[in-house]
């Protein structure tokens, strides 16, 4: 923690339970020591061009929500080895359509952070583009004869001839995944999104759930979506038969897709040879297990996980075994989608599950950066698009909440921590950066504001200007 910043906290959360209680104490276990050349910390001695990027995002994941899967498994927060990672600050969100970020109104007016936040579609284009655009729009700003085309940052990396791919617990044609691979004017346009996605872009993976032929429990039967999340009927069937390739990677030759989707397939993709180009579609409709049946307000794991379907880590291992065959690197964004939709229904056990996918699919990423890639090669980045739910904020008329709803905790191991929920929508709060590997450092260039408890803190349209800079030199934003 930055000197000064401990008693700002204590001060603040007297007064707002915006934060994590103050009283919690640090991780027992000692940080990964930048001395033991056997810890996957171990800073890279040079600064080299980063061959290989892991973007990956908590989507709707704020500061609070990592603490609240912190405190269930461990009893503390501070715990997951990301949290140790070189570079930690903290990241605006606002769209187009917002007004910016004020820490002092976002710490003392219980009502301004939930005025006209960003959504995913608009703060995934941000984190791709470099540029702001309207809520609901995916690599274009503003509308008719004045829209504009933005460059996502996977263009310029497959100009360059490196891979590109997307992850996620979702649907792959939701606004995140989405928002690094195409443009439209609408977020709701899943068919054609993932028309566009798979037939029109240069990705060599593409990872979700949205499955046509399962339900939410990954029980065989009719999705309700149909194929809306997979392109139409017509599509689907072409590409999962490889009947319908389009040239991905420019070279004059036809790239059709190899498509997998049962638990079996992934694990044996995240080992030995791979094909070139993945389509994987988990056998499960909307979401991997969020929306499974069940008690939606019970414990963590009290209703057990759907069978036979990948995890988020079991997807990244795959992912990144397929893409770390190119020569000449890869960007690879994987999302964990379904921690925004438990934290729009307030499912406290859920989200706290989702949290926890997502965190297990972190430590894969770092165990491949460490032990089958190098860290002086990678830059591993882990963040949020926005925080949704106002998380242990302060209740929605202003007044201090009781001792017992005070931030997140304490909590011991296995049990749910005490959480308040404060809307059901996304909010414009800061959410949390934690970077490591080639180009880290950068992220510290681009600080805009100092928040009185978040610290230093950028903005998201920064994130793909400092990826250039790490990867390939070029700070430029189209």
């Amino acid at each position: 923690m930055r000197p000064g910043v401990k008693v700002t906290i204590l001060l603040l959360c007297a007064l707002v339970a915006g934060c994590v209680n103050p009283t919690l104490q640090p991780p027992s276990s000692p940080s990964p020591s930048p001395d033991d050349p056997a810890s996957p910390l171990v800073p890279p001695q040079s600064e080299p061009l980063a061959s290989n990027v892991v973007i990956m995002i908590g989507d709707g994941m704020g500061f609070n929500h990592v603490a609240a899967a912190d405190l269930y498994s461990s009893g503390t927060t501070g715990t997951q080895a990301y949290e140790q990672f070189e570079v930690h600050m903290a990241v605006s969100t606002f769209s187009l359509d917002g007004d910016g970020y004020d820490p002092a109104r976002a710490w003392n007016e219980p009502g301004y952070v939930l005025d006209t936040p960003t959504d995913s579609a608009a703060a995934a284009t941000a984190m791709s583009t470099g540029a702001k655009t309207q809520n609901a729009a995916i690599g274009v700003v503003g509308s008719g004869a004045e829209q504009v085309l933005l460059e996502h940052l996977f263009e310029d990396a497959e100009k360059r001839g490196k891979a590109t791919g997307v992850v996620t617990t979702v649907p792959f044609s939701h606004a995140t995944p989405a928002g690094f691979s195409v443009h439209v004017d609408s977020r709701d346009d899943y068919q054609g999104i993932a028309t566009a996605m798979l037939l029109d872009s240069g990705l060599d993976v593409i990872m979700g759930a949205g499955h046509p032929g399962f339900d939410a429990d990954a029980k065989p039967t009719s999705n309700p979506y149909g194929y809306t999340y997979v392109g139409g009927k017509e599509t689907w069937s072409s590409v999962t038969q490889g009947l319908a390739p389009n040239d991905s990677d420019g070279d004059g030759d036809l790239d059709p897709w190899t498509f997998i989707h049962s638990s079996e397939e992934f694990a044996a993709l995240a080992v030995g040879e791979t094909p070139v180009r993945v389509l994987g579609v988990a056998q499960v409709a909307e979401t991997l297990n969020q929306r499974r049946s069940g008690e939606i307000d019970a414990a963590p794991f009290e209703v057990p996980l759907n069978e036979g379907i990948p995890s988020l880590a079991d997807m990244t291992a795959a992912a990144l075994n397929v893409l770390d065959e190119d020569a000449d690197g890869f960007v690879l964004v994987i999302e964990g989608g379904a921690i925004d939709w438990a934290s729009h229904a307030n499912q406290s056990g859920r989200m706290i599950e989702e949290q926890m996918d997502f965190n297990a699919a972190v430590d894969v990423a770092m165990a491949w950066a460490a032990e089958d890639s190098r860290w002086d090669e990678t830059l591993l980045v882990v963040l949020a698009d926005h925080e949704t739910g106002y998380l242990a904020g302060v209740d929605m008329k202003g007044t201090r909440m009781s001792e017992e709803g005070f931030g997140l905790g304490p909590s011991s191991s296995g049990s749910l921590p005490g959480m308040r929920w404060n809307t059901t929508h996304h909010t414009n709060s800061l959410v949390p950066l934690f970077a490591h590997g080639v180009g880290a450092r950068l992220f510290l260039e681009y600080a805009v504001g100092d928040d009185p408890v978040r610290g230093p803190y950028l903005d998201n349209t920064a994130i793909p200007t400092v990826i250039r800079r790490a990867a390939w030199r070029d700070a430029s934003t189209p």
